[in-house]
């Protein structure tokens, strides 16, 4: 239904063919990417000086570096191009949805074996990326059998690795940006990834679209299951209290990044003022419910379809309104199957 709703205001649209897409870009790399990135270093810098101060999986003042820094990544999380595709970065420093379970398993092979892997920072590097980012932190912090598992001085050895490579995923990211990719998005050319800046524009609302299905069919449809079958423990970052805190983070960053997208759109504009604020403000009302255990009951899980519901109509607003005004299509991205 949607995307026939989709199609059809593509006919009925009138593109905005004054649409000033370098000024969009520029804002956009200015106000929203670069202070994301450079956000992400600080916080991941943070993370590393706390685990080589105090390792202990109960630490508070790690704990609280790692909230930080899975705050950070997660207002940038929707970025998945340029700099956070190169080297697996994205991935290496956020792997979920694990199906299979191959972060506990990868952790406790390392664990198990004191794999002097964590040694090296190049070598740790290669480690598969289920055993790095803050989802293999989460484990090694908050998850009942890994936080305990093996000896203490291997484990602490293991989590100070783990902070150090979000560190230097965070910082490549931030310095490919500074160096190369602003400047290759900012002016577009037969030989860089863009070749006009509309293709710039493009690729950032693509960023917008695949950030809320992402939300909507995976941080709330993986947990929600079915009417019949829930699936609670499935929900983001549910181990260190996330699940909710990761949407409300996530939809606050895309919410910034459709107002720059539609600055010069003001129908556009006002409606998605309007549709994240009512999102947002569910949101807040779940606070009650941080790692949505209530879908396994009927007013819980009402509850928690109405918030996926309201970023559904987000995203409904970003392909029917601000598409065509932009003269922009989503496209396809990884979120979409075969």
């Amino acid at each position: 239904m949607r995307m026939i709703a989709f199609a059809a205001s593509l006919l009925l649209s009138t593109p905005v063919w004054a649409q000033d897409s370098a000024a969009l870009v520029d804002t956009a790399i200015t106000d929203h990417i670069l202070p994301g990135f450079t956000s992400l270093a600080n916080a991941s810098e943070a993370l590393k000086s706390a685990a080589a101060t105090d390792c202990r999986s109960d630490s508070e003042a790690l704990r609280t570096a790692y909230h930080k820094g899975f705050d950070a990544w997660m207002a940038v999380n929707h970025l998945r191009f340029g700099p956070t595709e190169a080297d697996e970065r994205a991935f290496a420093l956020a792997f979920w949805p694990d199906t299979k379970g191959f972060t506990p398993k990868s952790l406790s092979k390392l664990i198990a074996a004191e794999d002097p892997v964590v040694a090296d920072p190049a070598e740790f590097s290669e480690v598969s990326v289920a055993a790095r980012g803050f989802f293999a932190m989460e484990f090694l912090l908050y998850d009942d059998r890994i936080s305990q598992l093996g000896d203490d001085a291997y484990r602490c050895s293991l989590i100070q690795a783990v902070a150090n490579d979000i560190n230097r995923n965070a910082d490549a990211i931030l310095t490919d940006w500074q160096s190369t990719y602003a400047t290759l998005m900012r002016t577009p050319s037969p030989e860089g990834p863009y070749t006009t800046d509309l293709a710039a524009v493009a690729e950032l609302f693509k960023a917008l679209d695949t950030g809320l299905q992402f939300n909507e069919e995976a941080r709330l449809g993986r947990p929600l299951g079915t009417f019949d079958k829930p699936r609670p423990r499935r929900a983001e970052a549910r181990r260190s209290g996330r699940s909710l805190q990761n949407i409300s983070v996530s939809l606050s960053s895309l919410e910034q990044l459709a107002s720059i997208l539609s600055a010069q759109s003001p129908s556009p504009s006002d409606n998605l003022t309007a549709a994240f604020e009512s999102a947002l403000s569910h949101a807040e009302e779940l606070q009650d419910d941080p790692v949505f255990a209530g879908v396994s009951d009927i007013q819980g899980r009402l509850r928690v379809e109405i918030l996926q519901q309201y970023i559904g109509n987000i995203r409904d607003i970003v392909l029917q309104e601000l598409g065509p005004a932009l003269d922009v299509t989503a496209g396809f991205n990884a979120l979409d199957g075969d």
